[in-house]
This record gives C-alpha cells, structure tokens and sequence, in this order.
C-alpha cells in the first residue's frame, strides 16, 4: 500500500515520535521534494523508510497552486501520478481538492485510529494527547471524542 504524504501530519508524528506507526500502516510512504523541504525546517533528520520523489507534472502542481501550497499541490499531483492508495493531509481545502481529482485521502486522525484497529498503539486517547501537548495538534474536544467513540476507547 502506497500513502503520499503532505508535511503537517508527518510533522506531528515525528515530533512525538511515532512517524514509525505509518511504515507499519501504509508500507510504503512517499513525500514530494516541497513537503521533504518543510519537514526539513524543523525536522533535519528524516526516517530512512521515506522515500522522498520528484512530481512530474509540473503543469498539474501549477494549476494545483492556485488553491493549496506548495506541498499540498505536490502531495496531491504525486498521489496522482503514483496512483497511491491514500493521501495523508489535514488540510480542508487540500483536502477537498484531492477528492474532487479522486483520491481517498486520511488525516491524523484516522492515521491514529488506524493504528489503534491495528494494535500498534495501547491508546488512541494517549496519542490524541501526546499530539496535542507536544506536538500542538488541535483537533477539538468534539472530533477526539466522536474519534474514541467510533473505536470503543
């Protein structure tokens, strides 16, 4: 399985240290060089396991801009072009552009529920607030809460 991946999500894992857990998901995660130079502002070391890949439809990346950043047009053209199975991004107008152009995007939070389903994390609700507290990841009482719900915890 092939997921794409757009900076903020990446961000928050790496920073509580848990990026591991979408390796273990996904297999294979890719990033495009524009989301590989903003992790790299904060982030100067990255996982092995990611592999980084140059878009080649600059044109689409382009046209892209017009409604997201640079790495959201790059994530979303890359996840195109590699046909992915997933798109990993938070970001609602990013998000919604890659659904109307047909892919099957997840944030963070599914990220996090997918993990717990799998048994990687003892707890969804930890990770919720390890995200929050040391990451600074606001996700809303509402969404953690319906989040929790849906997996029993």
């Amino acid at each position: 399985m092939i997921v794409v991946s757009d900076t903020s999500p990446l961000t928050a894992l790496l920073t509580v240290r848990n990026a591991e857990l979408l390796r273990e998901l996904f297999k294979e995660v890719v990033i495009p060089e524009a989301v590989q130079a903003e992790l790299h502002r904060t982030h100067p070391v990255l996982p092995e396991w990611l592999r980084v890949q140059t878009v080649r439809d600059s044109s689409k990346v382009q046209a892209y801009l017009r409604q997201v950043d640079v790495g959201e047009a790059e994530a979303i053209a890359l996840a195109e072009e590699l046909n992915a199975d997933r798109l990993l991004m938070d970001e609602r107008k990013g998000r919604r552009l890659a659904r109307e152009h047909g892919l099957a995007v997840v944030g963070l939070v599914g990220v996090v529920l997918l993990a717990k389903q799998a048994r990687l994390i003892p707890s969804a609700r930890d990770l919720f607030s390890r995200l929050d507290r040391e990451a600074g990841v606001y996700l809303g009482e509402e969404l953690v809460r319906d989040a929790l719900n849906s997996i029993g915890e």
